[in-house]
């Protein structure tokens, strides 16, 4: 249940945004975990909170949100401080009534917002596919605050480091993808079906707990545009920021860090995860 801090914060968003309301579903028990709420640069970024000791915190991509990490966060908290965000408009958190770019930028600095809040220091950052980049936006600003790096099926690249685009990716650039992602609700099952090894485990629970924040058009828009905004060539809106990371990574060249990989990612080939091992040649790699 929400606490009165997190009404509150909820509460002076006004019109702003709109919180699907999902946010004290459990997903038949699957995400047990009490829902948390702060206003981040004018909309309310859900978050989980649990355990207690050293702070990691587990970062998502697209077209996930924190349902990602639900096997992870109970044995993270019997011995850490385990902080799961959502991103703006993904998962439980705010959807901005209005048209929003939905930026690499813009959640770089959301996160930063949030994590600066919380007053995180000694953070241990798991960062998969976007969450990649956008972690990795805040901690090559506050290096000093990161004590290790978990990276899994990520880049933080610009240009685009895999050769050809994937074809779903480039088809949800053009008019047709748009309608696709938004109209037809036809990204967010094929794209999780096509990335996992085993879909059995994708039961009808675990889907539709993918599935639950985007019911309606209005709600996937952060779908169409996190996909959109992978900047793939240099004229393209968030290659300078993506730049920016990159040329930050050295900053982060002393701290402890795992490489966890999938091999048969279709979109983030065993070459990103070689990349990786040049830029931090003390990682583990699993």
């Amino acid at each position: 249940m929400l606490r009165a801090s997190d009404h509150k914060a909820l509460a002076r968003l006004g019109r702003k945004v709109n919180v699907i309301d999902i946010k004290d579903e459990t997903f038949d028990g699957t995400f047990p975990f009490a829902p948390h709420y702060h206003e981040v640069n004018g909309f309310a970024m859900h978050f989980v909170d649990e355990g207690s000791g050293e702070p990691v915190v587990l970062v998502h991509g697209d077209p996930t949100w924190g349902y990602l990490w639900r096997r992870f966060i109970p044995p993270l908290a019997r011995r850490r401080r385990c902080i799961v965000p959502d991103h703006m408009g993904m998962g439980k958190s705010g959807v901005p009534e209005d048209p929003y770019p939905y930026r690499l930028h813009h959640h770089v600095a959301n996160l930063e917002s949030f994590l600066l809040h919380l007053d995180l220091h000694g953070m241990t950052l798991v960062l998969h596919d976007w969450g990649g980049p956008v972690g990795l936006g805040v901690a090559t600003r506050h290096p000093e605050r990161i004590k290790r790096l978990v990276l899994m099926n990520t880049w933080a690249f610009a240009p685009w480091p895999c050769g050809p685009f994937p074809r779903l990716l480039e088809l949800i650039r053009s008019d047709r993808g748009e309608r696709f992602v938004l109209e037809k609700d036809g990204y967010v099952e094929p794209a999780l079906l096509g990335t996992t090894h085993h879909p059995e485990y994708l039961t009808p629970t675990v889907l539709g707990g993918y599935q639950a924040p985007f019911p309606t058009p209005a709600s996937r828009r952060a779908l169409l545009c996190w996909s959109r905004d992978i900047p793939v060539r240099e004229a393209d809106s968030s290659y300078g920021e993506m730049k920016r990371i990159e040329e930050g990574l050295a900053r982060l060249a002393e701290k402890p860090t795992l490489l966890i990989w999938g091999m048969r990612d279709p979109v983030l080939s065993e070459d990103v995860l070689r990349r990786w091992q040049r830029i931090y040649p003390q990682a583990v790699t699993l």
